[in-house]
């Protein structure tokens, strides 16, 4: 099972004072092959929700799909916009009912969820279903161990936005220098009171001219 839940990403979320930040290195792998080198893992799923991706490619874009239609339905039938905590435990169902149905390809998929509504949420959806409140730090995928040296040593509570963009880059960064499964370069969005939006998208080129 641990051979099953190793994904080749690293995503980092991070809880600042006003706001929550998102990152995410751009390489998709295939055992040792690199299968592309400009992967959106940072995903908006509405105008105060993204998610970010790790896992099996398939299985991640039909979840992304099924819980934006979901997300807009309980909005129209409810007259009231999802809070994030709804959203994520919706989430979290269908990432449970994924990972247990029979596949000749294991389902699996690892999100990390944040939002704002009325305050600033983040959430570790793991790969069986279950659901964590993060109230600092989190990371996913193969370079997670390697994030989670810097984010230990460098996280302070109360970080300024630009704080905390600075740390999920120095987080990423490290991992992508040894973990072989990240790299290209990395997406950051910053999710606060006035909605989504991209922080800083750096490509790498490593192609010799």
């Amino acid at each position: 099972m641990d051979k099953v839940l190793e994904t080749g990403t690293t995503t980092v979320g991070v809880v600042c004072k006003d706001c929550i930040v998102l990152g995410a290195d751009k390489r998709a792998t295939a055992g040792h092959f690199i299968a592309n080198k400009k992967v959106e893992k940072v995903v908006p799923i509405n105008d105060y929700m993204a998610v970010t991706t790790a896992g099996t490619v398939s299985d991640i874009q039909l979840l992304i799909k099924l819980i934006k239609a979901e997300l807009k339905l309980k909005e129209i039938r409810t007259n009231r916009k999802p809070s994030v905590k709804e959203g994520a435990n919706l989430l979290a169902g269908m990432v449970y009912s994924n990972i247990r149905k029979m596949s000749m390809i294991p389902g699996i998929s690892h999100f990390l969820v944040g939002g704002y509504d009325s305050e600033k949420h983040l959430y570790d959806l793991y790969p069986d279903g279950s659901i964590a409140d993060i109230d600092d730090f989190v990371s996913s995928g193969s370079g997670s161990v390697i994030a989670y040296g810097v984010l230990e040593t460098n996280y302070k509570k109360d970080m300024s936005e630009e704080e905390g963009i600075n740390l999920i880059k120095q987080s990423l960064n490290a991992a992508m220098q040894r973990d072989s499964a990240s790299g290209e370069g990395i997406d950051i969005f910053v999710i606060d009171k006035k909605g989504i939006r991209r922080a800083l998208q750096k490509i790498i080129n490593t192609r010799i001219e």
